[in-house]
């Protein structure tokens, strides 16, 4: 039998890559996921924030040492406007943000309650909580400053230039962001998983072409049985599906260099399993089909649906609960939630609990495919 079944599987790989288009539907696709995680993830980082500062509260050394605290700012750009300046280049996005400083605004610091300051945007908080938060640090200690003094203008000199000439030094190391290449290879893994669904159930459909076209039922007036030209094509397909998973690996790891922090040993282990669900879920599709156009609208109702709901395009963090728990039903939230883990530092062993949930879908679809093929009412049974 096995002889029987290499033979027919054979025979599948060379009839599907004669064709250059199999090629890149099958092996094509992945690294294109590839590089969409990039261009996706490639933008992010650390970026220079440009803001305009308009300073009416001139000849001041509290206004031009809170400009001075702003400009020291981690990647802070400032350019000094004029008001007019500063509206215009804010709505043509030439300036991030805009921090305005008006007249008396020294003298409300020294009165211990700061005011006149404000800080424009038209991005909204993602560019101005950073510096809204350092900025009502630093004032508020002046002010605090100003307080204790309690008017008397030398005693808060004092004060003043001590926390200015602090002899304390903070140092500082700087390390390498992963963050963003971890995002980029998990982005990637996503991709990944839509296309290794996609690819099993198209080589599955071969077995319902194969019948339209009578080439199935020609195979089985010779001594080969539906099981084994079943098991043949579940052979292609893991074979196909290994194929595609390095072919991937080594695009994602060596080609374009995105570490995803894991070893490629485990990522192959959580993806080989992965293609058994892949596998099993395409015969469940091929079992219930009559036809290939039906196996067609049940991949479309059923893949790419499933992999939106389980974070294959955007991660299911940033989804309501519901949707969450939505997706604890379906087999590629799983394996991405066990990179994720592997990803946060989680040794192997720790996922033992996804990798068994991976192998029981794969199961659970193996068996349901089987028992709808062994029902199967039409002239010829395929199991």
């Amino acid at each position: 039998m096995w002889s029987e079944i290499w033979f027919l599987a054979s025979k599948t790989l060379i009839a599907t890559f004669r064709k250059r288009s199999a090629l890149l539907i099958y092996f094509g696709l992945p690294i294109i996921g590839i590089l969409g995680s990039i261009l996706l993830y490639g933008q992010q980082g650390q970026t220079q924030l440009r803001v305009g500062v308009v300073n009416d509260d001139q000849g001041q050394q509290i206004a031009a040492d809170t400009i001075g605290f702003v400009q020291r700012l981690d990647h802070v750009q400032i350019i000094n406007v004029t008001a007019s300046e500063l509206k215009e280049q804010l709505a043509a996005s030439k300036l991030d943000s805009g921090l305005i400083i008006d007249s008396g605004y020294s003298e409300s610091v020294l009165n211990g309650n700061p005011g006149h300051i404000s800080i424009e945007s038209v991005k909204g908080a993602q560019v101005t909580a950073y510096m809204k938060s350092m900025l009502h640090g630093y004032i508020d200690n002046v002010a605090a400053m100003a307080k204790i003094s309690g008017g008397d203008q030398a005693k808060f000199r004092k004060l003043y230039d001590t926390y200015h000439s602090s002899d304390f030094k903070l140092t500082s190391q700087s390390v390498n962001d992963t963050s963003v290449t971890k995002a980029m290879s998990f982005q990637s893994i996503g991709f990944l998983l839509l296309f290794m669904m996609n690819s099993a159930t198209g080589l599955s459909e071969l077995i319902l072409k194969n019948r339209e076209n009578r080439t199935y039922y020609r195979i089985l007036s010779s001594p080969i049985n539906a099981r084994t030209y079943v098991l043949a094509n579940v052979l292609v397909n893991i074979i196909v599906m290994i194929a595609q998973i390095i072919v991937a690996l080594f695009f994602m790891r060596v080609v374009f260099n995105l570490d995803p922090g894991i070893s490629m040993g485990e990522m192959l282990i959580i993806l080989t399993l992965f293609a058994l669900v892949s596998v099993s879920v395409s015969l469940v599709i091929v079992a219930f089909s009559k036809n290939s156009a039906m196996a067609g609208a049940l991949q479309n109702l059923i893949v790419t649906p499933t992999c939106l709901l389980a974070g294959c395009f955007f991660p299911r963090s940033i989804m309501p609960e519901m949707l969450r728990r939505i997706s604890d039903f379906m087999p590629q939230s799983w394996a991405l939630q066990s990179i994720d883990k592997l990803q946060s530092g989680e040794a192997m062993g720790n996922i033992w609990f996804h990798l068994t949930i991976l192998f029981a879908f794969a199961v659970v679809f193996f068996l349901i495919a089987t028992y709808k093929f062994g029902r199967n009412n039409d002239t010829r049974n395929f199991v």
